[in-house]
């Protein structure tokens, strides 16, 4: 859905195969100004995670590839991550993915006279995605339907809604794949645990002391 531009999208042309052949799905391309100039390559695995070991083996691979084809007019930083809890959502399926949770849009042209939505997300269908939103104005429906192709940029908002199921879903896709990882486990669940109402003090007796 989101397609890079210039030296950006040279660069998707050129790993997007194989880092796809290594098992990963590349999340998004995009090349800046910090520390002079950062090629900063986003991706993961189907199930979403993406480890440290995950990232340098995708730098690994990658590397002697830009290497040799150069696609960046000047010298660089090559920087690989996960695309985080507040990911930005590239594809229709991401949409699905993360339906129920909040989400902020912009968009290349005015839609339904804006370009800024803010607001829960419904689903994605027949091309665009559906959101309730949280940021109406007079005379505005919540609810509206944004075409994928008009999207600019689309990423989730950090709640602890979403802290915890992405927790979860990490741990869950780790365990699948029978991966050990006690300190991340410990820390979703100490997540949790923090969430959960305290206990209620117990009232004192009201019987009389003998």
């Amino acid at each position: 859905m989101i397609v890079e531009n210039g030296a950006a999208a040279r660069v998707a042309e050129l790993i997007e195969a194989p880092i796809e052949d290594l098992g990963y799905r590349l999340v998004r391309v995009r090349v800046s100004g910090l520390n002079g100039c950062t090629v900063q390559i986003m991706a993961e695995r189907p199930d979403g995670t993406m480890s440290v070991d995950d990232c340098e083996a995708v730098s690994r691979a990658i590397s002697p590839i830009l290497d040799l084809e150069d696609p960046v007019d000047r010298a660089y930083h090559l920087e690989i991550s996960s695309p985080g809890i507040d990911r930005p959502l590239v594809r229709p399926s991401d949409f699905s993915r993360w339906a129920e949770y909040d989400v902020k849009i912009e968009t290349k042209l005015p839609v339904h006279g804006r370009k800024r939505f803010k607001g829960v997300i419904i689903g994605a269908a027949e091309g665009a995605v559906v959101i309730e939103r949280d940021d109406t104005g007079k005379d505005e429906e919540p609810r509206v339907a944004i075409p994928l192709v008009d999207i600019s940029e689309a990423r989730l908002v950090l709640t602890d809604e979403l802290i915890r199921e992405s927790l979860r879903r990490d741990k869950a896709a780790r365990k699948a794949r029978g991966v050990e990882t006690e300190t991340e486990d410990q820390q979703a669940d100490e997540f949790e645990q923090a969430d959960e109402p305290a206990e209620k003090p117990k009232k004192p007796s009201t019987r009389n002391k003998e």
